[in-house]
């Protein structure tokens, strides 16, 4: 598997981190989780996250597979040095801590350099290591507000005020993010025989995938007029559509073949010509238009319409659907241990050496004795981490 032999120690919580790290042990990699026995990962709570499956959470099971769990107080002299061994041969270290959490804890980034010259050191935060955001405490929904994203989840239809958006987009996009640096980093290892410090921002993850939106910005000095931007609503052939039974139907893609493809199958060729013009008030028409047809037929009717049409669209399926739908069963991006348990499919699918997912489930400190026979400590040290495993 492509991670064989790579060794991380996962210091992170809820999901930037645990989504990354997980993504390394479905590779290969052996992934250590560094767990407080008096407040373990907070995703186990069955309070804080109800929705379980075979008595852990579904949101647990879907960042924790695969994982060894070692239960560690790092603010004491027998957590910190085992850390301090692990860390001596580890490959790669990932934390979530706000900034400057873990230096004070004595594992910074010059620290464990010390300790292990080779080692890739990777830190998830929301507004990162340095400048005037640094300690300003944020989840997701508030890094995705700084990037100015939040502000364009308003429907086309002119509904006022921005909408949380359904997906934790600052915390996977960092994850990505993260994940790209660390195999970067273990890449240029191999020249160097050096690692390296990573500082991703949940932040910065959310503004570095902005590029189709950023042209009012950065060209015309000012937020965007969303009905006037071809992907905020103001293009006829990027929207969205209600159908007569209150479903939604969602056209996607705007090139020529599909925009005549579209209005000479509703028999409208007029439209054809502004519609494949700049967004705005030439698509106004077109877009009423639509918005009257569409509510015509059920969405059942406008899926027979489009069958054998070239034409960019898709049903606007509910997460149930979505995750039952035949093509996510077909990709294994939904599937089922032995147990009946759903999981989340890996995405990274190599031809070679693919995925091979490890769907156990590692109970606070389960692995704390196993992992510390193999580490140079005390006696006292080793009494003292034994009598905190829960």
């Amino acid at each position: 598997m492509k991670l064989e032999g790579i060794t991380v120690i996962d210091l992170s919580l809820f999901l930037p981190g645990p989504a990354a790290t997980q993504m390394m042990a479905d590779h290969g990699a052996r992934v250590i989780k560094v767990e407080n026995p008096k407040a373990p990962e907070p995703t186990r709570s069955g309070q804080a996250f109800p929705w379980q499956q075979g008595g852990e959470t579904v949101m647990f099971r879907n960042t924790q597979r695969g994982k060894e769990s070692i239960a560690l107080d790092l603010k004491s002299e027998s957590g910190k040095a085992a850390l301090t061994e692990l860390i001596k041969s580890a490959d790669v270290l990932v934390e979530a801590f706000r900034p400057g959490v873990i230096s004070r804890l004595g594992f910074g980034p010059d620290a464990v350099k010390a300790l292990n010259p080779k080692i890739v050191y990777c830190s998830i935060s929301a507004f990162g290591q340095s400048g005037p955001w640094r300690d300003k405490p944020a989840h997701d929904t508030a890094t995705v507000a700084a990037s100015g994203v939040l502000s364009l989840s308003c429907s086309p239809e002119g509904n006022s005020g921005p909408a949380i958006i359904g997906v934790a987009i600052s915390d996977m996009l960092s994850s990505w993010a993260a994940l790209s640096g660390i195999l970067m980093a273990l890449l240029r290892r191999e020249t160097t025989g050096e690692g390296d410090y990573l500082d991703v921002s949940m932040h910065e993850s959310v503004l570095a995938a902005s590029p189709n939106i950023i042209g009012p910005v950065f060209a015309g000095k000012h937020a965007p007029n969303q009905l006037a931007e071809r992907s905020h609503g103001g293009g006829a052939m990027l929207n969205i559509y209600r159908t007569a039974d209150d479903r939604f139907l969602a056209l996607g893609g705007g090139e020529l073949k599909f925009v005549k493809a579209l209005f000479e199958g509703l028999e409208r060729p007029d439209f054809i010509q502004p519609v494949a013009g700049p967004a705005g008030s030439g698509h106004e028409p077109a877009i009423g238009f639509l918005r009257a047809t569409f509510r015509t037929k059920t969405l059942k009717q406008w899926e027979l319409w489009f069958e054998g049409r070239d034409i960019c669209w898709n049903p606007v399926l509910d997460l149930n659907e979505a995750w039952s739908a035949d093509h996510v069963i077909a990709r294994e991006m939904r599937w089922q241990d032995e147990q009946g348990n759903d999981h989340i499919g890996n995405p990274l699918k190599f031809q070679r050496e693919p995925a091979e997912i490890n769907a156990k489930l590692a109970k606070v400190g389960e692995n704390t004795s196993n992992i510390i026979d193999d580490l140079d400590l005390t006696p006292a040290h080793r009494a003292a981490i034994l009598e905190l495993i829960p």
